[in-house]
């Protein structure tokens, strides 16, 4: 059972998963993990699931999907009959001011729909996948000076479910370097995953870029994939200027996380988020929703 703050109403939600016997089964049970390490965590597994969600007779589980998990198609671009496949559903556009990315430079917004946990004045050598599931900056990056220069920063870690919109953006206005891939496993990066699993997010395929921000310095941006996850697809052009709100990428079908990481003295989260990740919680949070405010 995974409780998320919903910070609008003041309340604990159970979080309807996906596939929540499967998941369970697959990280706490014997058969499950050999099963797991067989073959739920390679590309080939993944790539399969992703390779179905793109075919047409896919698109008959949508209304079902939709209907469970109470999705609201009003705020698709797309009606939901000309949807071409899951996938094309999956990572569907939203209409214009469904989310709103504020244009207060001092607003802190997130990058996509999920649920936020948030790290201040970081150890760089113990960062937090879940309590008890530490990890390094320079294993997630593969970069040992870049992450030093992010030593007592802020870290963001936005999960996103199969349920949520699927397309990430970027908070500021800026120039994006080129995003560079890593290699890796797909483990799940739901909660009953990373509990069970060290290093989650090290060991899962990734992809990072910084962008050299207008109001908040260098932010690093990175995707990382999961089960079930096609491919993680940018969409914005390197090194060319770009407005906030603009959008970054996608997911395809899976749960993912797109973790942000600022330096020191730039940022300064809403109280009520940091309250809730001190307690365990996850907040859950709307793209363009404003999480903090810029350090001044």
């Amino acid at each position: 059972m995974i409780k998320v703050y919903n910070r609008r109403t003041g309340e604990y939600e159970i979080e309807k998963v996906a596939g929540g016997g499967l998941l369970n089964a697959l990280y706490t049970t014997k058969p499950g993990k050999l099963g797991l390490e067989l073959l739920v965590k390679r590309k080939l597994y993944s790539a399969l699931t992703g390779f179905l969600c793109d075919k047409g007779f896919s698109a008959r589980k949508i209304k079902s999907f939709a209907r469970d998990f109470e999705i609201d198609l009003s705020e698709c671009c797309t009606k939901v009959e000309d949807f071409k496949s899951f996938n094309d559903f999956f990572t569907r556009k939203l209409k214009p001011g469904a989310r709103v990315f504020h244009e207060d430079p001092d607003l802190l917004l997130s990058p996509g729909d999920g649920r936020v946990k948030v790290w201040t004045n970081i150890d760089i050598d113990n960062l937090l996948q879940i309590k008890g599931f530490p990890y390094t900056l320079r294993e997630l990056l593969n970069d040992e000076a870049l992450a030093r220069e992010y030593t007592g920063g802020t870290y963001i870690l936005l999960r996103l479910c199969p349920v949520d919109y699927h397309r990430f953006h970027f908070i500021d206005s800026g120039i994006p370097t080129e995003s560079k891939k890593i290699k890796g496993a797909y483990y799940s990066v739901n909660p009953v995953a990373l509990s069970s699993i060290p290093r989650a997010f090290c060991r899962n395929k990734r992809e990072y870029s910084i962008l050299h921000s207008e109001h908040f310095g260098d932010i690093v941006y990175v995707e990382v994939g999961a089960t079930s996850v096609g491919s993680i697809v940018q969409t914005y052009t390197p090194n060319k200027p770009l407005k906030r709100g603009e959008e970054k990428g996608y997911f395809k079908f899976g749960g993912s996380t797109v973790l942000l990481l600022f330096k020191k003295y730039t940022v300064q989260i809403d109280r009520d988020i940091l309250e809730q990740t001190e307690a365990g919680y996850e907040t859950k949070v709307l793209a363009g929703e404003v999480i903090g405010r810029r350090k001044k």
